[in-house]
């Protein structure tokens, strides 16, 4: 019987060089593919290279897929866009569904691949989606927004191991040792250090220092331009006579003003996601959700109409913020989620 072929995103990782391994173990017939995304100069030579080795030493074919363009007009730009209208992105998500996973499975068509496969961090069972084995690396809440339809055709090699388990295995192979120690990727693959470089690179006039309000809409100091901000941040702006703690509540791109208050009015009851992508039909349900990476899940119920979820809190969450995504849990299970435009 002929092996079930499965392509590998291959970024020349030690996650994704394992994964592979893993799966040549496993007896499946590999091809990879490198994906070039972000522009940032340098980069590619590198990562490129790496891969390549990789692919030499698991012995599989390495296909390159150029998609730097697509990335800068559907990544990049709503990241750009996103911060000028007074929000917080999540460009990962983006990425992860058109570009990750949506053109990574339409090239497996293109060589006859049964499966697609990553080194993310997460299981799923053709189904659903679920948190990984790993707390500290699952990477779940950055998949929701991908297509349901092809769930049956993905795996997830690492979703049952731990990180520190990947960089001892590919330590203990002669030839990968240099894999194990290299460091790791940053969260947002096109950010070098600040967000803000970004937001310059597009010719946007981030430093324009502007007023900081009150929740009376009374002046009370300065800040340093709006596009530094989110919702929750208590650092970068003065707040005159205060004598506890200010935080942003709120910001007001079209007068270049955020609204600070003390933290008890940072609190958030209720959310609105829109364009949601679930992988349950329930349009009624209790549930966790997580309304940002690296937060824990918050007992929630939850009303589905049409395209939105309305979301009752069962407890107040601080730094909700518009742009953000709010992915709901049942337990391990990824239910779905959507993209937060009103927190209250």
């Amino acid at each position: 019987m002929k092996a079930k072929k499965v392509l590998v995103g291959m970024s020349g990782g030690v996650d994704s060089t394992v994964a592979t391994l893993l799966l040549k173990n496993e007896g499946y017939e590999v091809e990879g593919l490198y994906m070039k995304l972000h522009a940032k100069p340098g980069y590619h030579e590198i990562h490129l290279e790496r891969a390549r080795k990789a692919a030499d030493f698991a012995g599989v074919k390495l296909h390159v897929l150029d998609l730097q363009e697509r990335f800068e007009q559907e990544v990049v730009n709503p990241f750009v866009q996103t911060y000028q209208e007074g929000k917080t992105p999540n460009p990962c998500a983006l990425c992860n569904r058109s570009l990750k996973f949506g053109e990574m499975i339409r090239f497996a068509d293109t060589i006859g691949a049964d499966y697609l496969a990553t080194g993310h961090y997460i299981k799923c069972d053709g189904e659903f989606f679920y948190q990984a084995e790993d707390d500290t690396k699952d990477q779940s809440y950055f998949l929701f927004y991908v297509e349901k339809s092809i769930l049956p055709r993905l795996l997830f090699p690492l979703g049952e191991r731990k990180k520190e388990d990947i960089k001892a295995y590919a330590a203990s192979i002669q030839g990968l040792e240099s894999f194990a120690s290299q460091s790791e990727s940053t969260e947002i693959c096109f950010v070098e250090n600040n967000y803000t470089e970004v937001l310059k690179e597009h010719r946007l006039n981030v430093d324009n220092e502007g007023e900081v309000l009150d929740i009376q809409g009374n002046v009370v100091g300065t800040h340093k331009g709006y596009m530094h901000y989110t919702i929750g941040k208590r650092r970068g702006f003065t707040v005159k006579g205060a004598h506890v703690p200010h935080y942003v509540i709120d910001i007001i791109p079209q007068k270049n003003q955020i609204v600070v208050a003390p933290k008890e009015y940072l609190a958030c009851k209720r959310v609105v996601l829109d364009n949601i992508n679930m992988f349950t039909d329930k349009r009624e349900f209790d549930a966790e959700v997580k309304l940002r990476y690296r937060t824990k899940g918050v007992a929630c119920h939850v009303k589905i109409e049409n395209s939105k979820a309305f979301v009752e809190l069962k407890e107040g969450v601080f730094g909700v913020a518009t742009g953000q995504a709010g992915v709901f849990y049942d337990g391990k299970k990824l239910l779905g989620g959507g993209w937060i435009i009103e927190n209250r």
